[in-house]
């Protein structure tokens, strides 16, 4: 097999194993809440805990694997990875629990955008969007394939099994790693920007960790307002930090480039918008329809084909189009499909919804290529391990959000219709609200130059990109 088919797909399985681990464990927190004697509000706890650790340490990626090799960085984040899971497994208590959660978030915050690096520094920009193609099934599958797996597992294995598989497939991946991937790093790697690290993590976790906690009964009302302050006021205090450090430790001012800012910023309002979906489905199904588990599980599924089609358009319809193109109608299309499953009732046929949510996975996973492959357009390889740091954090940033948004919105709307349960009349205010927020990454899609990406899309003549002056 071709190397540069071999590389995508062997980023592409540990990306799935971080997406998978994430998800299935929102099924199987009562079934662990029960057996470590405690309350299931407190498990989220669990998943706040390795939101923390990616924001802390996601940013300082692209610094380490500058320094000792990107291979020897993505090896031991799989191990960091797997040696969490293990220590996951073996919790006997929450406190337990929630320290082994950080330890493996610290394996994926290097695991996930180290790889991205391997794969934009080992394949030729006109082979970047089929390569990120590969990237976007996981990313597609995971939150689709998660919850029930885990359901399963949980059910039929115990809940520690769903840690336990990542042991199997770490170790396989740690072969082919070392097998296939080569040790790129770099000849000279600039001092770390501990300072900046330290406004960046406590202001990125701080802030997880307040959404997070938004109508959650996580945290009381003041301490939740105080980690929002808190983390704002750290950011800006990076943000003046960034000004004058000589590396700071997320380059803010790639987002001067047009076709960065557009992955990064414009992606992270998609993602937000569209990541409120696998949260809020499932519960549409459930509690508003009255489906069981099983019936709403397989009906989401279908997001999951829709998505594995992709693969086959995606340069052809590049080519054809363009970037700005392809990101502008993809993304209003995406977007106007979240409203519309809103508009869905207990009596809508079965077999309409998942047309609707094959079609959805379909474009939900054109834009998430696109938008991962644009943002890199105009990055040279010295900054290449910022970009995918910045655009990494940002991603997962994005999705956390995206569940928050999709909770608070959904619990807002059973509140102001004065409904003491969640009901199907609940979710069509949320998912407009999704819709929205969605539809703004429009703004930065069409200050893309028609040409933008040219030379990995292949469509248009290239023109560099000069110094943006905004």
């Amino acid at each position: 097999m071709p190397r540069a088919i071999l590389i995508p797909l062997i980023v592409a399985c540990a990306l799935f194993m971080e997406n998978m681990d994430s998800t299935v464990l929102a099924t199987a927190l009562p079934a662990i809440a029960r057996d470590l004697g405690e309350n299931p509000l407190a498990l989220k706890l669990a998943i706040t805990s390795y939101l923390i650790s990616l924001a802390i340490f996601i940013p300082i990626s692209g610094w380490v694997a500058d320094r000792f090799g990107s291979r020897t960085v993505f090896a031991a984040a799989m191990v960091v990875f797997m040696a969490g899971s293990l220590s996951c497994a073996a919790s006997d208590s929450l406190t337990g629990f929630v320290i082994a959660r950080f330890f493996q978030g610290m394996g994926g915050a290097m695991m996930v955008p180290v790889g991205r690096l391997i794969l934009m520094r080992s394949v030729p920009k006109s082979g970047i969007v089929r390569a990120m193609s590969y990237l976007t099934m996981p990313a597609m599958l995971g939150p689709i394939l998660g919850p029930p797996l885990g359901g399963l597992m949980t059910e039929y294995f115990g809940w520690r099994s769903i840690f336990l598989i990542n042991v199997p497939v770490s170790v396989l991946g740690l072969i082919l790693i070392f097998v296939f991937i080569p040790n790129l790093r770099e000849e000279e790697v600039p001092a770390l920007d501990a300072k900046g690290l330290m406004y960046s993590g406590l202001g990125l976790s701080t802030i997880l960790l307040g959404l997070s906690a938004l109508g959650g009964h996580l945290l009381p009302n003041g301490a939740i307002a105080g980690c929002v302050v808190l983390g704002l006021v750290s950011l800006y205090a990076y943000w003046r930090h960034a000004q004058v450090a000589p590396h700071p430790v997320l380059r803010l001012d790639l987002l001067k480039l047009t076709s960065f800012r557009a992955g990064v910023v414009g992606g992270t309002l998609f993602r937000i918008g569209t990541g409120t979906l696998p949260f809020l489905l499932p519960l549409m199904l459930q509690l508003g329809f009255g489906l069981s588990p099983v019936q709403s599980g397989l009906i989401t599924c279908f997001t999951a084909i829709g998505a594995l089609s992709v693969r086959t358009l995606t340069v052809f319809v590049l080519k054809r189009v363009g970037f700005r193109n392809a990101l502008t109608w993809n993304a209003v299309g995406s977007s106007l499909m979240l409203v519309g499953f809103g508009l869905f009732t207990a009596q809508t046929s079965h077999t309409l919804i998942a047309a609707v949510l094959m079609l959805t996975g379909f474009f939900r996973a054109l834009q998430f290529t696109y938008t991962n492959t644009v943002a890199y357009a105009d990055i040279d390889r010295e900054n290449m391990g910022n970009a995918t740091s910045f655009a990494s954090m940002a991603q997962r940033i994005s999705q956390s959000v995206g569940v928050a948004v999709g909770a608070y919105a959904l619990e807002l709307s059973s509140t102001l219709q004065g409904h003491e349960s969640i009901v199907a009349e609940d979710f069509l205010p949320a998912f407009a609200v999704a819709t929205l927020i969605s539809l703004s990454s429009l703004y930065f899609y069409r200050q893309l130059a028609p040409d933008a990406g040219a030379e990995m899309s292949g469509h248009g003549r290239h023109k560099p990109e000069t110094k943006d002056h905004e």
